[in-house]
């Protein structure tokens, strides 16, 4: 009898046991997904809860027309993911060649092999031309016209049969893109820059009082004066600039500011001088940090980076505090998650004269994941992504470096 009641209680542990470590499973998002897919072999990529967009069949063919093409192109239709999926995918894979995802509706490319920028412009111009399966195959057919054109890793003979057979128009419409874009993400950068010295200018208009009040300390005086200067040569660098180069001196006059205004306040309330430290990473408007905090980005590894006193309480409360967004493309996403020609801005100007992790962390691949847009790089449209020559997640893959965000799309 004690046999049979001991089988029994195997068994049903038995039948219990798959079901428990199904639901121990950690959960893979469709990003995940699709990227383990492509490492396997694919080159497209549905996941099942997006084949309303592109069908099994449709899917085969896309996979023809890549192969047909000369392959190198990466598809995912994913039913989400974010304006930056493509990027965020090429980062998982690391397989050079051309990134291009759908997640929801929302585009976006990313390459290794064209010019920097071209991929973001490509699935721009491709998003006119109907349903998924249509974009996809024009898409690739325009891929592959590109990479004949003149892309990274072409050699000489083709080079030049393409401009025989017409390449030199495909090389005028590229540095057309080219021009715009870059033209285009100037006035992006330039808009935000004169957002951060508003904010510096009236800071300093509301301290003006205090300073000016008798008996306050001379010091606070003196301060005030030099946070004064520094709004003047970040205004005055601002009508100069006329290339993302150009906003490095700009940043570096408007961390001045800030923290010659921290030191003003100090005197003002009788303390002494705070320390020289970085800005606050989540909004450098704040102010300079206080101390360090460790923090996860949603795509990377815990680090460590310099907060306020305002933002060290929110973390230590559990809240997550908002980000400095930036308006890329039309759409807006944190300053740190923002392609290379913010850089000279953010990480060179600002967080460069506290040693190179810092810019490195900001615009570089040191967090991985959604943090692989290194300097240098582009953005313009809906999502698009699109490296084109340099660090892509922090290695090289295929004999290119990924680097430089774009998103268009």
């Amino acid at each position: 009898m004690k046999r049979v009641l001991l089988l029994a209680v195997l068994a049903v542990l038995a039948i219990a046991a798959p079901a428990r470590a199904q639901t121990l499973q950690t959960p893979t998002s469709p990003l995940a997904e699709a990227a383990q897919a492509i490492r396997d072999g694919d080159s497209v990529f549905v996941h099942p809860d997006a084949r309303d967009v592109l069908s099994e069949a449709d899917a085969r063919e896309v996979e023809q027309r890549i192969a047909d093409a000369g392959g190198r192109v990466f598809v995912a239709v994913l039913p989400e993911g974010g304006a930056d999926a493509a990027l965020v995918l090429g980062n998982r894979v690391r397989i050079g060649g051309t990134y291009v995802a759908v997640a929801d509706g929302t585009w976006s490319a990313a390459s290794n092999e064209l010019d920097r920028g071209e991929a973001g412009e490509l699935i721009r111009e491709a998003r006119g031309e109907g349903d998924a399966k249509a974009v996809l195959d024009a898409f690739v057919t325009q891929v592959g016209e590109a990479r004949d054109g003149g892309g990274s890793g072409t050699g000489l003979l083709a080079v030049l049969g393409a401009l025989a057979a017409g390449g030199g128009l495909l090389a005028w419409r590229s540095a057309r893109r080219r021009r715009k874009r870059e033209a285009l993400e100037l006035e992006e950068l330039r808009r935000t820059a004169a957002d951060d010295l508003e904010a510096l200018g009236e800071d300093v208009r509301l301290l003006e009082i205090d300073v000016d009040m008798p008996g306050a300390d001379p010091r606070a005086k003196q301060r005030y004066n030099e946070a004064v200067q520094a709004y003047v040569r970040a205004e005055e660098a601002l009508d100069l600039a006329r290339r993302p180069e150009d906003f490095r001196p700009i940043g570096e006059a408007l961390e001045e500011g800030r923290w010659d205004m921290a030191a003003a306040k100090a005197h003002l309330a009788g303390r002494d001088e705070p320390e020289r430290r970085p800005p606050c990473f989540f909004d450098p408007r704040h102010g300079p940090s206080v101390t360090e905090v460790e923090w996860e980005p949603e795509w990377g590894e815990p680090r460590a980076v310099p907060v306020c006193a305002a933002d060290a309480a929110r973390l230590e409360a559990g809240e997550e505090p908002m980000s400095r967004e930036v308006v890329v493309g039309g759409q807006r996403m944190p300053y740190w998650q923002a392609p290379g020609h913010y850089a000279p801005f953010y990480a060179g100007g600002m967080f460069g004269g506290f040693g190179a992790f810092l810019p490195g962390l900001l615009f570089g691949s040191m967090l991985g994941g959604g943090w692989g847009i290194p300097m240098g790089g582009d953005i313009g449209g809906d999502g698009g992504s699109d490296w084109g020559g340099g660090d892509f997640g922090g290695g090289d893959f295929g004999g290119g470096d990924f680097g430089g965000g774009d998103f268009g799309g």
